[in-house]
């Protein structure tokens, strides 16, 4: 089973699980960051949760997941059609203020992540921002059908040497919020120079 027949095959157990988490505190150290009315992309959005919580904030939100069947649910669940779209087929410029990859790129093959963080870069405006989260760790792996890129601090480091123009705001580590998880995870906080 590839990672996205898995969303598609448990989108409604993925949206259950997900849906109802308090996010409130990774959404602060992003928020302080932007503009009033900032206007968001949501990478890999899906059950919809934080599109919709941005929205309510004042945000116009953009939103793309890869998986047709989240794609469903989080348009129903935001009132924003949401883009079927994968993260490697990211194109536009300096449109963003702040980019949310929240456990998204997880999913994206390690030899690719510099290009697909580059795209992501390439679509903030100057002093944009950009957060992504990371299962803590630095192996890759398959569980359950989906393949994960974990990421530790320096990994992370490594990563945002390639690019010249990116300053790292914040990193820290968090426990997952669900309750029958312990896992760890590497939340990242960078920002784009104008």
């Amino acid at each position: 089973m590839k990672t996205i027949d898995y969303y598609n095959q448990y989108a409604d157990e993925f949206t259950q699980a997900t849906l109802y988490v308090d996010m409130e505190s990774l959404y602060q150290p992003f928020l302080v960051e932007l503009p009033e009315g900032a206007y968001i992309l949501d990478v890999g959005c899906g059950s919809g949760r934080d599109t919709l919580a941005f929205t309510n904030k004042g945000c116009k939100v953009d939103a793309i997941d890869y998986s047709a069947e989240l794609v469903e649910r989080a348009t129903l669940l935001s009132g924003i059609q949401v883009k079927l779209q994968s993260f490697y087929e990211i194109d536009k410029h300096e449109v963003y203020d702040g980019i949310w990859a929240c456990a998204s790129l997880l999913h994206c093959e390690r030899d690719r992540l510099a290009e697909v963080v580059g795209k992501l870069i390439n679509v903030l405006k100057p002093n944009g921002v950009l957060y992504m989260s990371f299962k803590y760790g630095d192996s890759d792996r398959e569980k359950e059908g989906r393949a994960f890129t974990d990421l530790n601090e320096e990994q992370a480091g490594a990563l945002r040497e390639q690019f010249d123009y990116v300053q790292q705001l914040n990193q820290w580590v968090t426990v997952d919020q669900r309750p029958d998880r312990q896992e760890k995870w590497l939340n990242l906080l960078w920002k784009k120079y104008a």
